[in-house]
C-alpha cells in the first residue's frame, strides 16, 4: 500500500519551495535581463504559499475565504491594469492594503488572546500594529500625492517635526505600557489610532521629489510588519517573506538616499520638494535656444555617439515606443546610441528601465548613471526626454540649491544637449534648471511622444509625406 504523506509535511514542503522562489525572485529582479523570470518566480511562490495555507487543518470552512478572494479579485484586476505612469501609486496602494491586513490580523489576535498574552508576544503584536497602521495611512497619502489628488508640494508648519515625533513617542510609550500590562484592552486602540495619525503627518511634509524613496521606505515598513505578523501566527514563511521585503526595501531606500546625496532624516524631515519661487520666477527673463524636429533630426543624423536620457516626462507621454523607433532609426545610420538612467529617474526605482524594456530596447544599452557619466564628454548629442532634476548642474555648482551634492547625469558635458520638454516649469524639486540656458543646449518644446515621432519621420524620410 502506498504510504500517505501527512498534510503537515505537504504544507511544510510547499512553504519551503515558496520561500526559495521568493529569494530567487529578488535575485532575478535585480537585473532587467532576468526581471521577468523573477516576477514569474514570485507569482509561483505566492500561489504555493496560498495553496499551503488553504491546506491547514485549522480552517473550519472556506465560505469567508472564498468571499474574500472574490472581493479581492474584483478590486485587484482593475488595479493591475493601470498605465505604467501609475505604477508608483499602484504600488503605494498595495502597501496600504497589505498594511491594513497586518493591522486587522494583529488586532484580532490581541483580542483573541487577551488576557493571556505573554509579554514577548505583546511586544511583537504592538510592533506589528504600529508599523501596519502608520504604513496604511502613509501609503494612502503617498498614493494621493503621486496621483495628484493631494498637493505634491510639502505641507509644513512651525514645529511640525516636534509634533510628528511626539505623536510617534505616544504610541511607543503606550506599547511599552501594554507590554508591562498585556491584558489592558482599553489602551490597545491607542496604538492603532495614534500611528494612523502619524502616517498622515509623516507624509504631508514630504515633496514629490522624495516620493520614490518614501515608497521604498514604506515597502520596508510593510515587510517588517508582515514579519512581525509571522511571529504572532507562528508562520515561518511569513517571517521569511516579510524579512526579505523589509530588508530589500530598506536597502533600496539607503541606495536611493545615497543617489540623492541625502540621509533618511533629511528625506523625512527636510521638506524637500518645496517650490523655490525666486528661482522659478527668474526663468522667464532668461533666453533659451530652441529647435524644430527637422533641425533636431539633422543634428542627430550627423552624430556618431548619442546618449538618450529618459525621465518622468517620457513616461507621462507614453513615448517609450517612439523612443525605440528613434533608437532603430539612428542605429541604422551607424550612430552609437545608449541610454543613461539615473537611479531616481521617474517616480519609482527602475521605472525607466521597465518602460524601455517594455519597448524592447536591448538591455545592454541601458546604462546606470555611474557607467554612463564618463561617456558624456565624448558624446555628440545628449537627448534628454522629460528628465529635469536628475540633469540639473546646479547640484554640482550651487551650494544654496536644495539638490546640491546630489549625483546627476552629466549631460551638460556633451557637445550638444537637446531637451524635450513641454515648457519651462521646474521639476519635482521646484527649482529652475541652468542646463536649459547653456549655449550648447537646444530646447525642443512639445509633447515627448509627438516630438520624438516627428524626429523619427524626418530621419526615415517621411517628414514631408
Amino acid at each position: 500500500m502506498t504510504p500517505v504523506i501527512p498534510t503537515d509535511h505537504i504544507i511544510e514542503i510547499t512553504y519551503l519551495i515558496a520561500t526559495v522562489l521568493f529569494i530567487l525572485s529578488l535575485k532575478w529582479m535585480s537585473s532587467p535581463s532576468t526581471a521577468r523570470r523573477g516576477v514569474f518566480a514570485a507569482e509561483a511562490g505566492m500561489l504555493l504559499a496560498v495553496i499551503g495555507t488553504l491546506l491547514h487543518h485549522g480552517i473550519v470552512e472556506y465560505k469567508w475565504i472564498t468571499i474574500a478572494l472574490v472581493i479581492g479579485s474584483i478590486i485587484g484586476v482593475p488595479l493591475g491594469e493601470v498605465a505604467m505612469t501609475a505604477v508608483p501609486q499602484r504600488t503605494a496602494l498595495s502597501h496600504a492594503f497589505g498594511a491594513c491586513c497586518v493591522t486587522l490580523v494583529g488586532t484580532a489576535e490581541f483580542y483573541l488572546r487577551t488576557p493571556n498574552v505573554p509579554r514577548l508576544m505583546m511586544g511583537v503584536l504592538a510592533l506589528e500594529v504600529i508599523l501596519g497602521s502608520l504604513t496604511f495611512t502613509g501609503s494612502l497619502m503617498a498614493a494621493g500625492k503621486l496621483q495628484e489628488i493631494l498637493p505634491q508640494r510639502p505641507i509644513t508648519y512651525k514645529g511640525a517635526n516636534i509634533v510628528n515625533l511626539s505623536v510617534l513617542a505616544i504610541s511607543v510609550l503606550v506599547a511599552g505600557f501594554l507590554v508591562a500590562h498585556p491584558g489592558n484592552k482599553a489602551l490597545f486602540p491607542v496604538i492603532i489610532a495614534v500611528p494612523l495619525l502619524f502616517g498622515v503627518l509623516m507624509i504631508i511634509p514630504i515633496g514629490g521629489a522624495d516620493m520614490p524613496t518614501v515608497i521604498s521606505l514604506l515597502n520596508s515598513y510593510a515587510g517588517l510588519s508582515a514579519a512581525a505578523m509571522g511571529f504572532v501566527l507562528d508562520s515561518k514563511l511569513l517571517i521569511v517573506a516579510g524579512a526579505l521585503d523589509g530588508a530589500s526595501g530598506l536597502i533600496l531606500s539607503i541606495n536611493m538616499s545615497k543617489a540623492m546625496n541625502r540621509s533618511f532624516t533629511n528625506v523625512l524631515f527636510g521638506a524637500f520638494g518645496q517650490e523655490h519661487t525666486s528661482a522659478a520666477g527668474a526663468q522667464e527673463a532668461r533666453p533659451v535656444h530652441s529647435a524644430t524636429a527637422e533641425e533636431a533630426a539633422a543634428i542627430l543624423a550627423a552624430a556618431n555617439k548619442v546618449v538618450i536620457v529618459p525621465g518622468y516626462g517620457m513616461a507621462v507621454a507614453q513615448a517609450q515606443h517612439k523612443v525605440r523607433e528613434l533608437y532603430d532609426a539612428l542605429s541604422k545610420r551607424g550612430v552609437d546610441v545608449k541610454f543613461g538612467i539615473h537611479p531616481v529617474a521617474g517616480r519609482m526605482p527602475g521605472h525607466m528601465n521597465v518602460l524601455l524594456a517594455e519597448a524592447d530596447i536591448p538591455y545592454d544599452k541601458l546604462l546606470d548613471m555611474d557607467d554612463v557619466n564618463s561617456d558624456f564628454p565624448q558624446t555628440d548629442v545628449a537627448l534628454v526626454i522629460g528628465a529635469n532634476d536628475v540633469t540639473n548642474p546646479a547640484a554640482r555648482t550651487d551650494a544654496s540649491s536644495p539638490i546640491f551634492g546630489m549625483p546627476i547625469l552629466d549631460v551638460d558635458k556633451a557637445r550638444t544637449v537637446m531637451v524635450i520638454k513641454r515648457g519651462m516649469s521646474p521639476g519635482f524639486a521646484g527649482i529652475d534648471n541652468p542646463l536649459y540656458y547653456l549655449d550648447n543646449t537646444l530646447m525642443l518644446f512639445g509633447d515627448a511622444k509627438a516630438f520624438v515621432g516627428a524626429i523619427v519621420r524626418e530621419l526615415t524620410g517621411g517628414g514631408h509625406s
